[in-house]
């Protein structure tokens, strides 16, 4: 009974305690005003998940707008915004104008462009049809993105973009702007992580197996987990776990020097979407490493690909340009979570520290303190 009763007392502890003195440490710290435009164009229900990381990192470092006022989920970001009730399928657009971008580029302080694909016909209307691609309701970066991009960079402002910004349905010439723009240049490819590459895996799209088939003109034999990489509408390639890769799990790798000055991990799983790009003269503050074997290695050089790339790329000797060749700031975090502090006082709850392919240790030990010292990095400078 007594053992019993100092159970119960240590689960009324861990359960009261150590949250509310996270939140007290969380409420009565500094807050930093930084107004951050957000743009997120693939919003598919109320959820917010392509930018919730971010606004959970602005809301737990307490960065504010000017106003002294909370980044709003579901409100404070342009692009795609879904009405309630769901059910009606309606929406409406938050764009900003072409009128506006001088303004804007005067007056906020960082850009973050999170999401730029947009919502498909399929996406919206789901369960009429599953093809790889379907009609755009809107998405796409364009002329009016580009331009407020340019005009932050050159009053030398925070500018962060993420996967897939440049990529379909972005047009061929605001691709071509964007990359001189930036200072590199995209291979075209894109890949992703299965976690099966069974046929029957619901997360592994029917078009893929379809497209492998026609282009390889052989079936799909494919069962363990892998990667799918992919260029266009025609170029497919699957690396295996076993025969192509020794782990289907791609990773973040990191130097000791960047990963001491940010407090991440050297070595990180990453199971998004991620693309290749070839960074020409920028830095490159991370790489994507695929863990291939002779064979893996072998199928790539065919296509000319390494199987280490960029993860991070950065204008030269000064992070305030910064392109993220993944999916980062997509999470399911609870948005209320934020306001518990640092939470290392729970973190064995939150993921597995020693164990490499535990991909919850991707926000936690990589995302999180990247963009917070990206940002505290910046917000102290121009304080100077």
């Amino acid at each position: 009974m007594k053992k019993t009763l100092i159970i119960l007392i240590i689960i009324l502890v861990v359960i009261l305690v150590f949250p509310a003195i996270g939140f007290f440490g969380w409420f009565f710290k500094e807050k930093k005003p930084v107004d951050v435009i957000i743009l997120d164009k693939t919003v598919h229900n109320l959820d917010r998940l392509k930018h919730r990381s971010l606004n959970w990192v602005l809301a737990n470092g307490r960065f504010v707008k000017e106003n002294n006022r909370k980044y709003l989920l579901r409100k404070d970001y342009y692009g795609f915004y879904p009405i309630r009730p769901l059910r009606s399928k309606q929406f409406r657009r938050n764009d900003y104008r072409l009128a506006d971008v001088i303004n804007m580029a005067d007056n906020y302080d960082a850009l973050y462009y999170a999401d730029t694909y947009g919502v498909f016909f399929n996406d919206w209307y789901q369960g009429i049809n599953r093809s790889r691609y379907s009609r755009k309701l809107y998405g796409g970066l364009n002329n009016t993105d580009y331009l407020l991009l340019s005009e932050m960079r050159k009053r030398n402002k925070l500018t962060i973009l993420e996967y897939n910004t440049f990529d379909y349905p972005t047009d061929a010439y605001e691709r071509y702007r964007i990359e001189e723009l930036m200072g590199f240049k995209s291979s075209g490819w894109t890949g992703q992580y299965y976690s099966s590459l069974d046929s029957t895996n619901a997360d592994l799209p029917s078009w893929v197996v379809s497209l492998y088939r026609k282009k390889n003109r052989e079936p799909w034999l494919f069962k363990n987990a892998g990667i799918i990489l992919l260029k266009g509408e025609n170029e497919i390639l699957v690396l295996e776990e076993g025969t192509h890769l020794e782990n289907a799990m791609p990773f973040i790798m990191n130097d000791n020097d960047v990963a001491e000055k940010y407090n991440l991990v050297v070595q990180v799983a990453f199971d998004k979407p991620f693309d290749i790009v070839d960074p020409m003269d920028n830095e490159v503050l991370s790489s994507f490493k695929l863990m291939t074997t002779e064979e893996g290695e072998l199928l790539l050089d065919k296509h000319f690909l390494t199987s280490e790339f960029p993860a991070v790329i950065t204008n030269p000797g000064d992070v305030r340009s910064v392109y993220f060749c993944g999916d980062f700031a997509t999470s399911k975090l609870p948005p209320w979570t934020a306001c518990f502090g640092d939470m290392n006082l729970i973190k064995g709850l939150l993921y597995k520290a020693e164990d490499v392919n535990d991909t919850r240790r991707f926000f936690w030990q990589y995302y999180r303190p990247l963009i917070t010292g990206i940002l505290n990095d910046y917000v102290e400078l121009e304080m100077e």
